[in-house]
């Protein structure tokens, strides 16, 4: 089963509705109280996320169920050009973007980096390479896909700095989730998570 596909923006548009969305899906499933309400906080997360991107950002989202798991998809569309960035940039005083921090703040500079290799083909592979986990060609690993699968196997083996792997046990989001799937194309980034209830 799809949930109606509920168009949002980075300026809240549509945000309560893909909350009720949620929360209908968690309904239509006769979810405990406490799974609908982790539903909901996926659904809020994901959303949160899109309305801390920099620039006006649209996109879409939906729940998907199919025999108890239960997927919370957000599609953004409208690429950041590398112009553009540099354009945002320039106002902060230090001419940089903050660092990411925690869990959730990796998967949105994942997304802006998306925007900013827009229309490069390779630009995923790049977005990707902060965090050593998209390895073009690595086994296990598709082109332009991160995982929290992949990524909580890269900090358990020591490949992540400390603190990365202290951000990723501090998130609710990774605590909770089965996974997270953040795929990025060359005018796209989707951020998937999963959970079975």
């Amino acid at each position: 089963m799809v949930s109606d596909v509920i168009h949002v923006s980075s300026g809240g548009e549509g945000v309560a509705e893909a909350l009720l969305q949620a929360e209908r899906t968690a309904a239509f499933y006769s979810l405990s109280r406490q799974d609908a309400l982790r539903l909901r906080l996926f659904a809020e997360e994901a959303l949160g996320m899109m309305r801390a991107l920099t620039g006006e950002r649209h996109g879409d989202f939906r729940v998907e169920a199919e025999n108890g798991r239960f997927s919370v998809i957000l599609r953004v569309e409208t690429p950041m050009s590398a112009e553009k960035r540099e354009k945002l940039l320039s106002v902060s005083s230090s001419g940089q973007n903050a660092a990411a921090k925690g869990f959730m703040g990796k998967i949105k500079d994942l997304f802006e980096r998306a925007f900013e290799y827009a229309g490069d083909p390779r630009g995923y592979y790049d977005a990707g390479a902060a965090y050593s986990v998209l390895t073009p060609g690595a086994a296990g690993v598709s082109p332009g896909v991160w995982t929290l699968t992949d990524y909580r196997e890269a900090a358990s083996a020591g490949a992540l700095p400390p603190e990365e792997w202290d951000a990723l046990e501090h998130s609710v989001v990774a605590k909770l989730a089965d996974e997270v799937r953040v795929s990025l194309g060359s005018r796209y980034a989707e951020l998937v998570i999963e959970k079975t209830f």
